[in-house]
């Protein structure tokens, strides 16, 4: 089993970084302009986001596997729901590999698989460093093309 590069920790962390200043703030408003308990309660709030945010981004790493398999795209997912996810080769139809400004900062990358189906139709790998992202996606690609040359009729 695979697991994800250990900045993607970082990535998801700063998330809540951002999230908990984001409640904290309407908090602080909320706090101003109606309650007037004074600044603890932005505090609070901030402190708790922040701590259940960088918590669920640890464990989300913690839990976060995949494989290449022989025939399949094996994944496994999830802090509060446990997600297994096998996608067979003969359902993909393209793989991407993507990079946003915030994933370049931290020299990561996001494999995407799309299958033909009709329930969530994708797959997304993020985490990847930029260079394992492209080998996974060449990777699949091989494996893709095999097996649809396997099952052609």
């Amino acid at each position: 089993m695979m697991r994800l590069h250990p900045r993607v920790r970082l990535l998801w962390s700063l998330r809540a970084v951002v999230a908990a200043t984001v409640v904290g703030a309407l908090a602080a408003v909320l706090d101003r302009f109606v309650l007037e308990q004074g600044l603890w309660l932005p505090v609070a709030v901030f402190l708790a986001v922040l701590f259940f945010g960088v918590t669920v981004a640890l464990l989300r790493y913690r839990y976060w596997r995949y494989e290449v398999r022989d025939d399949s795209l094996y994944l496994e997912r999830g802090v509060f729901t446990r997600v297994r996810t096998v996608v067979p080769f003969v359902r993909i139809q393209h793989v991407d590999s993507s990079r946003s400004p915030v994933e370049r900062l931290a020299g990561l990358a996001t494999t995407v698989v799309y299958t033909a189906g009709s329930r969530g139709a994708d797959v997304t790998i993020p985490g990847l460093s930029a260079s394992g992202s492209d080998d996974l996606q060449e990777r699949i690609k091989r494996l893709a093309i095999r097996a649809e040359g396997d099952d052609a009729v």
